[in-house]
């Protein structure tokens, strides 16, 4: 192990142990966990007082951020009764099956208008990479119980399914875009980003069938300790990955796939400490990205020109707002609702992890620099607008809910 590395993990564990002292007091005002980390990461750049020194392109700093959306998003497909949910909840069904792919198309348009040093397919790349949400970066809204519950459930679904619902588009746009600089016929471009799904579906489905059926069988049979299965569950999103990416398959497309499964099968029972395990892991690895995240901006946050911020700032308003104003046509929803819902829906460890994977495999192509430039910038502002804002966001919310004649969990009567 080479002394960069580990001088980022004795920076990380130092950071991670003092944040762990103070967490309590933290939670209690408008400052979040992000914040710290990439405030951190831009203090100890080599930009700054250049105690950490790693290449945000390293293959340890890929693996590492590639671990972290796969334990996400597994853990988050695994909370979800997939049948409930076509059933019954249509707020988040329309968030995911008409707003996710608006926003990307709007976000493409945009930024196809604003940069003039881009391809179409670049243009997708950026409007893909910045589709995901995440509800960590607003946790005071989700642990708020003055907002109505069915508006924390549509967000909190949402976040935890639409970065698996984002990545097909972004393998598809990344493809595109690295073949065009090959100058490979796009229909074999197309092909290939269909094979990559395809495969990554396909392992997803058979590690989580296979992996909850034999858990469930040798806990029945009392050959598996609870401690075991914990450490199981979150092995089957590594494997699903892993094999994937073998095979010429989306690891990530696998990972979720595979987290769906294990709860969509009538017979596999996810228990909520298997998912609290892999949430756990997650979380400090996805501490560990936006520390990484940190370095990468204080690298180049001083290249960022206006058309960059100002194409952040309407990715964080209209291009996420629009979309899920059409998207709730006909719900019969207050306007300070779409209002609310538009709004908070911060980019995070999905959109850093993307970047990065971009990073490596855009080196040097046409407008590289500018797509990664415009998602650095949103989800900067996204971490720190966006998260300041959750509290005090939430407790407006509930007061205007609580004075709407009415009103019933976020609708009309």
């Amino acid at each position: 192990m080479t002394s960069e590395i580990i001088i980022f993990f004795i920076a990380f564990a130092v950071l991670l142990f003092f944040f762990g002292l103070v967490s309590r007091k933290i939670s209690d005002t408008v400052v979040t966990a992000p914040m710290i980390f990439v405030v951190a990461g831009m203090l100890l750049s080599p930009e700054g007082l250049d105690l950490v020194n790693l290449s945000s392109s390293s293959t340890f700093i890929l693996n590492l951020a590639e671990l972290a959306l796969v334990l996400t998003l597994f853990s988050d497909a695994s909370k979800i009764d997939l049948q409930a949910l076509l059933r019954e909840e249509k707020l988040p069904g329309r968030l995911l099956l008409i707003g996710l792919p608006l926003t990307i198309a709007f976000g493409a348009i945009i930024a196809a208008f604003i940069f003039k040093n881009i391809t179409l397919a670049e243009a997708g790349l950026i409007g893909a990479m910045l589709s995901p949400t995440d509800a960590g970066l607003g946790q005071a809204i989700v642990n708020n119980t003055k907002v109505p519950k069915k508006i924390r459930q549509a967000l909190n679904v949402e976040s935890g399914l639409n970065d698996g619902g984002a990545i097909p588009f972004f393998l598809f746009f990344l493809i595109l875009v690295s073949g065009e600089a090959l100058k490979r016929p796009v229909g074999t471009l197309i092909v290939l980003a269909f094979e990559q799904i395809g495969i990554g579906m396909l392992v997803g489905a058979v590690t989580g069938l296979a992996g909850g059926w034999l858990s469930n069988k040798a806990v029945k049979a009392g050959w598996m300790e609870g401690l075991y299965r914990k450490i199981g569950f979150m092995s089957l999103a590594v494997i699903s990955w892993l094999i994937a990416d073998l095979l010429g398959g989306s690891g990530f497309i696998a990972a979720f796939t595979g987290g769906l499964i294990t709860q969509a099968a009538g017979k596999i029972k996810v228990t909520e400490e298997e998912i609290i395990l892999t949430e756990a892991e997650g979380s400090i690895l996805s501490f560990a990205v936006f520390f990484i995240f940190g370095i990468t901006v204080a690298a180049r946050i001083f290249s960022i020109s206006w058309p960059i911020f100002i194409y952040a700032i309407l990715s964080l308003t209209i291009i996420r707002m629009i979309p899920v104003a059409i998207s709730l046509i006909g719900m019969k929803l207050h306007t300070e609702t779409v209002l609310f819902l538009g709004w908070f829906g911060p980019r995070g460890l999905a959109s850093v992890v993307l970047l990065l994977i971009a990073m490596e495999d855009l080196k040097g192509v046409g407008g590289s620099e500018t797509v990664n430039l415009a998602v650095i910038t949103t989800v900067l502002l996204s971490v720190f607008i966006q998260g300041a804002t959750a509290s005090p966001g939430s407790e407006w919310y509930a007061r205007i809910v609580a004075t709407l004649p009415g009103y019933s969990h976020g609708g009309k009567k």
